[in-house]
């Protein structure tokens, strides 16, 4: 299981469209985690995995209290990875 972070989880601010988000996932066999419901849902309903989607609903945290609460839910993630599904609402 490989994760990339979308723009809105780096620590380091970035201005990268989500489709190259997305190409880039797709082409290099990424999951993506991100705080951004209104783009990368839509997206995997509409072209469906790869990627797979990790959206962190309502995320309104430091992305250090990101890295632990994904770190404590490694096993869910990656059994959610191994899975048919596109998308996994992690809701807080």
């Amino acid at each position: 299981m490989k994760l990339l972070f979308d723009a809105n989880l780096s620590p380091i601010p970035r201005d990268v469209a989500d489709s190259a988000i997305w190409r880039y996932a797709k082409d290099n066999g990424f999951d993506i985690i991100t705080t951004d419901g209104d783009d990368f849902p839509p997206l995997t309903r509409r072209f469906g995995p790869p990627p797979k989607v990790i959206l962190l609903e309502s995320w309104r945290f430091p992305t250090k209290v990101a890295e632990q609460l994904i770190r404590s839910n490694a096993i869910l993630i990656g059994e959610f990875s191994k899975g048919g599904e596109g998308l996994f609402v992690m809701r807080f």
